[in-house]
This record gives C-alpha cells, sequence and structure tokens, in this order.
C-alpha cells in the first residue's frame, strides 16, 4: 500500500507541534506548545498565527482559554495582536541574543549536556529509521525541499531552515512521539544556540554534512545516516560546549 505524502505547508507543519492538550492543565500545556512553534520558527518573524479557532480546534481548548494564553504571549513580547481585515496574532522577531547577562540568563538551569544528549538519541533515532523504512515519492522529495531551503536561505534565516529540515526528518521517521519530543528539546537547543555566534565555515560545514546524511537517507543506508546524523550532532554539541560550558 502507498504511503499518504507528506504534509509540507508551514500550517500542516504545526502538526507537529499543535495537538489537544490534557483538561487538566489546558491553559499551561496549550502556551508550552505555542511557544514552542514561535521559538522553532514554524512561524517565522512577521508571519501570521492560525485564526483562533483552528488554533483552539488544533488544541482542544476554549477561544476564552486561547486568548488568555495569546495575552501572556503578547505581555512577554513575542506576538502582537492586530485587528481589520488583514488582522490576526503576528510573531515579533525577538531581540538580538547578545550580552553576557541576557546568554546567562538564557543559560541558567538549563543541563547542557543532557539536552544534547537527548537530541542526539533521538536525531539519530530518526534518521536510522527512515532510511530503514525508505522514503519516496512525496515524502522523498518534501526531505529534498527541506534540505534545499538550507542552502538557499540567507544567513538570517539560517537557523530557521536548519530546524525545519531536522523536524522534517523527525515527523518523517513515523513515531509522533519521537516527534513530539524532538519538537521540544529542538526548542532548548534553538535558545542555546542563540546564544553563539553564526560562523560561515561551520555552517558550510553542517551543509555539507546534511547533503550527505539526506543521500543516506534517501538511499536507505540506515547505518550510514545513523553515523552521519551523529557526527553531525557532536559538531553542534562541540561548538554550544565551547561557548556555553
Amino acid at each position: 500500500m502507498a504511503r499518504e505524502a507528506a504534509p509540507d505547508t508551514p500550517e500542516d507543519r504545526l502538526a507537529a507541534v499543535l495537538r489537544p492538550v490534557r483538561a487538566g492543565n489546558g491553559f499551561e500545556e496549550a502556551l508550552q506548545q505555542i511557544l514552542q512553534v514561535v521559538r522553532l520558527g514554524l512561524v517565522p518573524d512577521g508571519g501570521r498565527l492560525p485564526a483562533e479557532r483552528e488554533l483552539a480546534e488544533r488544541l482542544g481548548i476554549s477561544r476564552v482559554t486561547l486568548r488568555e494564553v495569546l495575552k501572556v504571549l503578547q505581555d512577554q513580547g513575542l506576538v502582537r495582536a492586530r485587528r481589520g481585515r488583514y488582522g490576526g496574532t503576528f510573531v515579533l522577531p525577538r531581540p538580538d541574543a547578545g550580552g553576557e547577562d541576557e546568554l546567562r540568563r538564557r543559560v541558567a538551569g538549563v543541563d547542557i549536556e543532557d539536552v544534547l544528549r537527548f537530541r542526539e538519541v533521538l536525531e539519530v533515532g530518526a534518521a536510522g529509521l527512515c532510511a530503514a523504512h525508505g522514503l519516496a515519492g512525496e515524502r522523498a522529495e518534501r526531505l529534498r525541499r527541506a534540505l534545499e531551503r538550507t542552502h538557499e536561505a540567507p544567513l538570517t534565516d539560517y537557523r530557521r531552515a536548519d530546524t525545519l529540515l531536522h523536524l522534517a526528518l523527525a515527523e518523517l521517521c513515523g513515531s509522533p512521539s519521537l516527534t513530539a519530543q524532538y519538537a521540544a528539546v529542538r526548542a532548548t537547543v534553538n535558545d542555546l544556540l542563540d546564544c553563539i555566534p553564526l560562523l560561515v565555515r561551520n555552517l558550510e560545514h553542517s551543509q555539507r554534512q546534511h547533503t550527505a546524511l539526506v543521500e543516506a537517507v534517501l538511499e536507505g543506508d540506515a547505518d550510514g545516516a545513523r553515523e552521519m546524523m551523529r557526527e553531525h550532532c557532536a559538531g553542534t554539541a562541540a561548538l554550544l560546549r565551547g561557548f556555553l560550558a
């Protein structure tokens, strides 16, 4: 039986993060999920979040609760509400992560080693599963497009494109539980990455690894995909340890 084509629209990418919340913690879990959408760059700076009705339906909460969540995000300077025909809730650009005080604030309380190890386990596993199960048709094309976007992205948007490539691999492995866990840990990784500079040489190296990784996945080389992902994660980990540990 042919597999269903994997979605590749901005709205469908949100399905990796936005899920019905549990009744007891509806407000808190909804806030957590929308924060992940913002932190992962699933809606770019200046982009509009889905309409209130759609968000409320995806999360399984009332629109009253959703508005309380959006009010918190507005108070934190993460989104802005606009009225009128072309209104909605728009993601605001995040402030630059420069300065020792900001760096210390972001890193405080984060167990960097735990985050990096968990990320590696999830990413290596997802790459191996994608290669072992095989990607064809629209699923393979989705991965190719995600890779192309990392090559085309300007420096200012590179980390967002990088996030979407890795998130696509997590989704394509076929485990919603793994995808949800990866989205959470990637949001933390992105906060850490925001504390360090973009290094052109490192990005060039990462792009070569991305290309080799996607080739291994599409060729069904599970061992090669796992090894390349492990190497790729190690490179990022080395930079984060160097700057932040």
